[in-house]
């Protein structure tokens, strides 16, 4: 098989990286010079820009016979991501070999949207199959590819712009791996996909404005280094779940985050995100679970948060919040588990004592309620409640004029991530 011109203006960033997040725990964990070497195989075989040359699948010379043309791009793709594998410890490629592709493991078939008459590749799922490997250009010749399944095992390097041809991409599923670079933009390409989850690897940087004005059901960010803000346009998006949590977003809770009409779930916990909460987020009413600990958000609860009429689990815990927790925010209908702990609450109503309340549970510990076990000290409590955040005048709460932030404690490390990859 023919190999792609190397590349001579490829990013070497990325070599360093992989080889980093080879050092993390795995079943079969690669070592140092294994990881090293991976990264090389994919610098040395990727195209310039990581895309393929216009009729690339012509100058590769194959002695077999396919049903349709499609299944022969499918061959040749299937072929170069497995020699671009390094280790399959459970053997699910050992059948990759001839023609028929869709009797491949993991690989799936189906009639083409645009001519039932002919099969083509339309899925491939190799969750935790614990292969290592990386994923070479060649994959972009799927183009009836709609599902793409990969999650859990030991994929590094970066996701090639040849990605960006599989339009009828559906299903984006690569976590828990170890990818590497910016926002995988390829996926901004593809009109048709709903479900994009690249939690668990190392991709760091600007998250784009233009995602969250797609037509997604699901976004999974958590457990990468993204370090920007979150994008205003965050409220044209129509999930019902996104995550954010364990990343370095910073700046605010974007206002225009009431007009997610579809959301139900939404997690922030551990960034550095802080201002006071926007008001906006009280107009959430299908929304069940909002988490927003170990983050730096100051000032009062807003009344609006007693709208959320659906919430299950609000978890607020671990920020520089103040002021009484009020009886109707307690009480709220649907409300199961609500942790407010480690913050600067100096008062709370008789709803939000756990130990009055036998039909939720309630998290009260590490604040400045006088009359609570497991509170903190007097002088810690005075140097943050003795300097009030105006939140009318933050700029996150809707002010124009935000005051400096006061100086806490350090936080505390957050416990475990509880949103670990899908299971499927």
């Amino acid at each position: 098989m023919g190999k792609p011109r190397r590349s001579q203006v490829f990013d070497f960033s990325f070599l360093f990286f992989c080889f980093i997040s080879s050092l993390s725990t795995s079943s079969f964990a690669l070592s140092d010079a294994e990881a090293s070497y991976l990264s090389q195989r994919q610098l040395l075989t990727l195209p310039e820009n990581g895309e393929l040359p216009d009729g690339f699948e012509f100058q590769v010379q194959i002695n077999l016979k396919f049903d349709n043309s499609r299944l022969r791009r499918a061959y040749i793709a299937l072929q170069a991501w497995k020699k671009a594998m390094y280790s399959d410890p459970k053997n699910i490629t050992n059948n990759w070999v001839g023609p028929n592709v869709c009797g491949y493991s993991g690989v799936f078939c189906a009639q083409a949207l645009d001519d039932p008459k002919i099969n083509v590749v339309a899925g491939v799922d190799l969750n935790h199959a614990d292969i290592a490997g990386y994923l070479p250009a060649e994959l972009g010749l799927m183009t009836d590819l709609a599902l793409f399944h990969i999650n859990s095992n030991r994929f590094c390097g970066i996701i090639p712009k040849s990605f960006s041809e599989l339009t009828l991409m559906h299903e984006f599923d690569v976590s828990n791996n170890r990818f590497v670079g910016p926002f995988p933009d390829v996926t901004l390409s593809w009109p048709s996909v709903r479900y994009i989850d690249i939690r668990f690897n190392n991709f760091e940087g600007q998250i784009p404005p233009e995602l969250f004005e797609m037509k997604l059901d699901a976004l999974f960010l958590n457990n990468n280094r993204f370090t920007s803000t979150i994008p205003e346009t965050i409220g044209q998006s129509t999930v019902s779940v996104v995550t954010f949590a364990n990343n370095k977003f910073k700046g605010c809770i974007p206002r225009s985050i009431g007009k997610m009409e579809n959301l139900d779930e939404i997690i922030f916990m551990n960034n550095d995100l802080g201002g006071c909460f926007p008001p906006e987020v009280g107009s959430l009413k299908n929304l069940t679970v909002f988490d927003a600990s170990f983050n730096s958000f100051v000032g009062a609860l807003p009344q609006e948060f007693s709208n959320l009429i659906g919430v299950n689990v609000l978890d607020i815990s671990h920020n520089k919040l103040t002021g009484v927790l009020p009886e109707n925010i307690c009480k709220l209908p649907s409300l199961s588990n609500f942790s407010f702990s480690q913050n600067y609450f100096n008062g709370a109503a008789n709803a939000c004592v756990p130990t009055l309340r036998k039909d939720i549970v309630l998290d009260d510990t590490g604040n400045c309620l006088g009359d609570r076990p497991k509170q903190k000290l007097g002088n810690e409590c005075e140097a943050v409640l003795s300097h009030p955040i105006d939140c009318s005048k933050d700029k996150c709460g809707g002010g124009s004029s935000p005051k400096p932030p006061v100086k806490a404690p350090p936080k505390p490390q957050p416990k475990p991530p509880v949103h670990s990859p899908p299971q499927q």
